[in-house]
This record gives structure tokens, C-alpha cells and sequence, in this order.
């Protein structure tokens, strides 16, 4: 595809009352993971809330489009700058739960340099399975996984897909226009 293409996901409503439970949450779920520290996780109370996030699928064994797209996720890392970690978060979910342990993620999370701010989940076949479902990035395989990057700005309830092999420039900049939305 020559076209990169980002396509508005979900509107979810912002403006809640303290009692009400978030629309976002009651859709995510609040799923059990496990980052590549070996530290669990919960999707929507930990990765999701409150911060703007590009998240994608792949596995650690992918000579494919993996690399690719992680890739970009670097040049994201590096054009984010000091907000990596802070409000805006890369996430890198494995369609290998079975084989991408915690160890093979901090392994290969420093081979991609990455810094604070960019989590590499794993955990229970069904929950990561779960995640990645709710995500719009479920598979069947792990050789089929979507080449999608899910951009969300969960406090404004923005949630765009886009095309992960694009060019990273243009990612790069629905990125940012995601982050700065007001």
C-alpha cells in the first residue's frame, strides 16, 4: 500500500462523573498481562488509562514485517522525546504468548533500544489473546498478524488505526496529531 490511511477506531465520551465507570474501561477490560520485566500488568488501569499510546502485534522470532514496524516505533520513540514514559506510551503485545517469555522481550526490547515508556507484553495465551482481540488485533496465527499501529488518546477518547508499514514520517505525524488533540 502506497497510501497510508488512519481511520477513526472509537469515540468513547470523556466527560464522566466519578461514580460512572469509563466506557473505555468497561470495552478493554482490565485483562491481566505481563510486561518483559515480568511484571503483571492490567490493560486498561495500567497500560491504557489516561495516556496516549501507539500500540501494535508482533513476535519476537518475525523476520518479516516486525522489524519494519519496529522500526518506526523507534523513530516514534525518538520524535516523542521526553513524553515517552511520561504521557505517551509505546506498546508491543507478542502474538507468541507461548513462546515470547518476559526474558525474550527484555532481550529483544534492548535490541530495538528501547527506552522507559515502551512496554512489551506477554502473558496467559487467553489474556494476551483477549488484549489483542479488544485491540482489533487478534489473529489466529502468529504469521497473520495485522500490520496495524491502534494510536489512541484515551483522555479524549481518540482512537486511530494505522497502516504500520507506511511511511514513518507520516506515522510519525498521526502521531502527533493524536497526542496534540484537544
Amino acid at each position: 500500500m502506497k497510501k497510508l490511511f488512519a481511520v477513526a477506531l472509537v469515540a468513547i465520551a470523556t466527560s464522566l462523573s466519578a461514580t460512572e465507570s469509563s466506557p473505555a474501561r468497561n470495552y478493554f477490560t482490565d485483562v491481566e498481562l505481563t510486561d518483559q520485566d515480568g511484571k503483571p500488568v492490567r490493560l486498561y488501569s495500567d497500560v491504557l488509562q489516561g495516556k496516549t499510546i501507539v500500540v501494535e502485534s508482533f513476535f519476537t522470532a518475525c523476520t518479516g514485517t516486525c522489524p519494519i514496524m519496529n522500526a518506526t516505533f523507534a523513530k516514534i520513540q525518538n520524535a516523542v522525546g521526553d513524553r515517552l514514559g511520561k504521557d505517551v506510551f509505546l506498546v508491543s503485545i507478542t502474538v507468541d504468548a507461548e513462546n515470547d517469555t518476559p526474558a525474550k522481550l527484555k532481550e529483544y526490547a534492548g535490541r530495538m533500544k528501547a527506552r522507559p515508556g515502551w512496554m512489551f507484553l506477554t502473558g496467559d495465551k487467553k489474556n494476551v489473546d483477549q488484549a489483542l482481540h479488544k485491540l482489533g488485533l487478534g489473529v489466529e496465527a502468529r504469521e497473520s498478524h495485522k500490520n496495524l499501529f491502534i494510536v489512541g488518546n484515551e483522555p479524549k477518547g481518540l482512537w486511530k488505526k494505522v497502516f504500520g508499514l507506511g511511511k514513518p514520517d507520516e506515522i510519525v505525524s498521526i502521531v502527533q496529531g493524536v497526542i496534540q488533540e484537544r
